[in-house]
Parts: C-alpha cells; sequence; structure tokens
C-alpha cells in the first residue's frame, strides 16, 4: 500500500487538518502518516484557539516519519509560522520526498488567521519551489499573487503569477466563486497547460475540511501515480460527494462526509481543456 505523509494542524472537531487528510487517505487506500504542526481548539463554529507545536518536536516528528516509511507523496496545510515552513522544506528536500501538495491554509472558515503574516513570505520562497501542485482557494490565491481574481483572466493571471515560484502546477478552487450555480476549479502548470473542472454548487453551509480534504485526495492519487487529469477528476468527485450527502453534524460550518464516496454514484464533471 502506498504510504502517505500529511503535515498540517490538528482539528478537535474532527472535519479539517490532520483528521480530514487521513479519512480522506483511507477512504482512497493509501496508508496515512502525520505529522502534526499545531493544536487547534475548535468546532463547527469556528476556533477558539491555537498551539503551535514546539518545533524541536516537529523535527523529530518528521524525522520518525522520514527514517522509516518510504513517502509517495506529501500534503501539506496548516504550517503557522516561518521557522515552521523552513524545517519543513528542509525535511522535504533531505529525504527526497516527491509528489508535494501544497495547501496553502491562511485563513478558517469563521476569519480565524492561520498562517502568520510574515511567513507567507516564506512559503513562497522555501515551500512552493518544492511544490508539484500548490492548491490555493481564491482568496489565498489572491494573497499569493497580489492579483484581485473577478474573471478568468485574472484568475489566469493570479496563476501564472504563483507559478513564478518555481511550483510545477497551481490548482486555484472555484469555491468563493460568484457564480450561484456553479464552481469551476483552475489548473495551470508550467508549461501552459490547463484544465478547468466545473461541478453543480451545493447550497450547504456543511463545508468545514473541503479544502483539506480536496488536497489530500490530490496527494492519495498522485502516491498511486495518477496523472494530474486523473487525480483531478477524483478529488473533485471525492470532495463533491463529501459535500453533497452532508452528516449534518455541529452548529455551524459542519464536516463533509468522507465516507460518501464510496457509498453513493459519482457525479459527472464537465470537463475541458483551454
Amino acid at each position: 500500500m502506498k504510504q502517505v505523509l500529511t503535515i498540517a494542524g490538528s482539528d478537535s472537531g474532527g472535519g479539517a487538518g490532520i483528521q480530514a487528510d487521513i479519512k480522506t487517505f483511507q477512504e482512497l487506500d493509501v496508508f496515512g502518516t502525520s505529522v502534526i504542526t499545531a493544536v487547534t481548539a475548535q468546532n463547527t463554529r469556528g476556533v477558539i484557539d491555537v498551539a503551535p507545536v514546539p518545533i524541536e518536536n516537529i523535527e523529530k516528528q518528521l524525522q520518525a516519519v522520514g527514517d522509516d516509511f518510504d513517502i509517495a507523496a506529501v500534503k501539506t496545510g496548516m504550517l503557522f509560522d516561518a521557522v515552521t515552513i523552513r524545517t519543513v522544506a528542509d525535511s522535504i528536500k533531505h529525504y527526497n520526498w516527491q509528489r508535494l501538495v501544497v495547501d496553502p491554509v491562511m485563513i478558517a472558515k469563521g476569519g480565524a488567521s492561520l498562517l502568520k503574516e510574515e511567513a507567507k513570505d516564506s512559503l513562497i520562497k522555501h515551500l512552493l519551489p518544492l511544490a508539484t501542485l500548490v492548491t490555493p482557494n481564491i482568496p489565498e490565491a489572491e494573497a499569493l499573487s497580489g492579483i484581485q481574481i473577478y474573471n478568468e483572466q485574472t484568475r489566469r493571471m493570479a496563476a501564472e503569477q504563483i507559478l513564478k515560484s518555481g511550483a510545477q502546477g497551481v490548482l486555484i478552487k472555484g469555491g468563493h466563486g460568484a457564480d450561484p450555480d456553479f464552481t469551476e476549479d483552475f489548473y495551470l502548470d508550467q508549461h501552459g497547460g490547463s484544465l478547468v473542472l466545473r461541478s453543480s454548487r451545493i447550497q450547504t453551509k456543511h463545508t468545514h475540511g473541503t479544502g483539506c480534504t480536496f488536497s489530500a485526495a490530490l496527494a492519495a492519487e498522485f502516491a498511486k501515480g495518477k496523472s494530474i487529469e486523473e487525480a483531478f477528476l477524483t478529488a473533485k468527485q471525492f470532495i463533491q460527494s463529501a459535500i453533497e450527502h452532508s452528516l449534518n453534524i455541529g452548529a455551524g460550518h459542519g464536516p463533509t462526509n468522507h465516507s460518501a464516496y464510496r457509498h453513493y454514484a459519482q457525479k459527472e464533471m464537465i470537463r475541458y481543456v483551454h
């Protein structure tokens, strides 16, 4: 079984972060390992507290995984500060881990900051150059590129700017888009190859952990040797099912249903290449 590593924060509510990643790995038939960078106290209503894990412990977690497991893909989520980002980047290079998916977690659903402002430059300088794929949502893509996204042209401009960091590809998620009926996820790589997947927008407040889950699904598929097109389609189907078949848990933004992918027929995606 392929072994995958998630480097992210812990979510006490179980819907995002390490917990979402491990559930996703399990559903997609890869073995999940983890390095916890921060412990959050949160539920569906929001983040109450964030406690970073001491950097010495993060280093030891990375070493423990790297010295024993044959890691086929890595996914990063909440990294919190610049020191953690540099430490993670150093370990990725030291162990020569390939197929890196970077989910640049910056802001929680309720608005709490999950990445210190000064860490953004470290993310761009140290981690993105190692990435096979970067998966920002629209606000994160705007923050990383400095470009406001309001149409297809500006979306592509933002992607091109992010690619200047050295990442092999960028996938801008469309959940924050303005279209009331559809969402579009846009992929662009260093060679100009692009792909868009469009799906029906599901009217629900239970979307906690969607970004974590989507990027974890991509990492799982990359670990199995799937192409970007195959991984993109599977991850999109996975998260679409997880949102559509809601668990209706919690009083706020509830978690998605990670087991839905196995139990419900998959929705067809409108797939086309620019």
